[in-house]
């Protein structure tokens, strides 16, 4: 296994933006995404990451971004190294497989949320109102039940701690009405596609989170898409209303975590070899289940 990368440099370069997990380099009217092997959960990021898991990650958005090319337009040009800026061919082996050079767009201040399936704060909301952010559901849901109709959830984008879910009639004062508009379509579109394909290769994706921005007026889907970061990933063939779920996200990391005496706040806990290691292979899974290619051997 791998040393996982944990930082970036390009040399020459302007120190990037770092998130919680990519570090992102501005080159005018391009960005360079750089996704790193970090790994947070509950907003902290962990002291030691998972080895591939940043090429899991931008290969299974690239994926994706090309599927959905016909569907709404996206910021990717490309993730071969020898397409991005002279300034990076020194540093090729650092960038091989976890870098995407892409359109530069303006984001959207929104979270776009779209729930499939009852879980997590959905879950949650659902217990004590009958509602997921105000949107009534049936009742006598099981916990993890499918949603017939998926729904879209928007939150605000926090530079750091929590998102805050918010109304649609927040979200229009926000980006105005036919944005919104244009957004839910999308979103909803894209999930369900998504749903439906990655159901005929043995997963469900529970929920997810999209994010778009703006370019010369044109609406782009940004950031990463359908990920087992941005995602609920279960295995369809152990799947049961009412039971907990295996999971092929980072959910395996949060249950480790819950089970420490730990107050979610930083520094994070180092994660066990076996917390790492098995965390890794349900990436690899999910990617190898979703694409078709062996990991590595693309």
């Amino acid at each position: 296994m791998s040393q996982p990368v944990l930082y970036t440099a390009i040399k020459g370069a302007k120190l990037p933006k770092r998130g919680k997990v990519r570090d992102i380099y501005d080159f005018g009217d391009q960005l360079l995404i750089v996704v790193t092997d970090r790994i947070s959960a509950f907003d902290v990021i962990m002291p030691n990451g998972i080895p591939d898991k940043g090429k899991i990650l931008n290969q299974i958005s690239a994926f994706w971004f090309d599927k959905t090319q016909a569907m709404i337009d996206n910021h990717k040009i490309s993730i071969e190294v020898k397409d991005f800026p002279e300034i990076c061919q020194s540093g090729v082996a650092m960038l091989v497989g976890r870098s995407m050079l892409v359109k530069k767009a303006q984001p959207l201040p929104i979270e776009c949320i779209v729930r499939g399936y009852l879980a997590g704060s959905g879950w949650q909301d659902y217990q004590r109102t009958g509602a997921i952010c105000g949107i009534k559901l049936p009742q006598g849901l099981l916990a993890y039940s499918r949603l017939n109709n998926p729904i879209f959830t928007p939150s605000t984008k926090a530079e750091s701690g929590h998102d805050e879910n918010i109304t649609v009639t927040k979200m229009e004062n926000l980006i105005g009405k036919e944005m919104t508009e244009k957004v839910i379509e999308a979103s909803l579109k894209l999930y369900s596609w998504g749903r439906s394909y990655a159901e005929k290769k043995g997963i469900i994706i529970a929920d997810t989170k999209f994010e778009f921005g703006l370019r010369d007026e044109q609406l782009l889907l940004i950031d990463e898409a359908l990920t087992p970061d941005s995602s609920r990933f279960w295995p369809q063939d152990s799947y049961q209303p009412g039971t907990t779920p295996v999971s092929f996200d980072k959910q395996f990391v949060r249950d480790y975590l819950s089970t420490l005496d730990w107050d979610k706040t930083p520094p994070g806990p180092e994660l066990p070899d076996d917390v790492v290691e098995n965390t890794r292979k349900k990436y690899i899974e999910a990617f190898e289940r979703l694409t078709g290619k062996t990991f590595g051997q693309q």
